[in-house]
């Protein structure tokens, strides 16, 4: 099974519970360095809560299952400093 394959599988346990709430998400590169940078799709892309869904959900769940990923990243998270973000340590 490919890395990319692997990815995708660590992905599938998260997507339902994306799907519940109208968003998703998709692999756009992994780089030559193990870097996975994610897209989220639907209503993740605007979602207040989109980093703590990346931190907690998407990026442990990568890292679990695919031990050689050395980082994961989101090409269209929710700004850090936008007014609206939830972040891990408020909840």
């Amino acid at each position: 099974m490919t890395l990319h394959e692997r990815v995708e599988q660590a992905l599938d346990t998260i997507r339902p519970y994306l799907e519940t709430d109208g968003g998703n998400v998709s692999i756009e590169e992994i780089t030559p360095d193990n870097v996975v940078r994610l897209k989220l799709l639907g209503t993740c892309a605007s979602c207040s809560m989109s980093i703590m869904t990346f931190k907690a959900g998407l990026e442990q769940a990568i890292k679990k299952a695919v031990p050689e990923i050395t980082g994961v990243e989101a090409i269209n998270l929710t700004d850090m400093n936008d007014p609206n973000a939830i972040t891990p340590g408020q909840i």
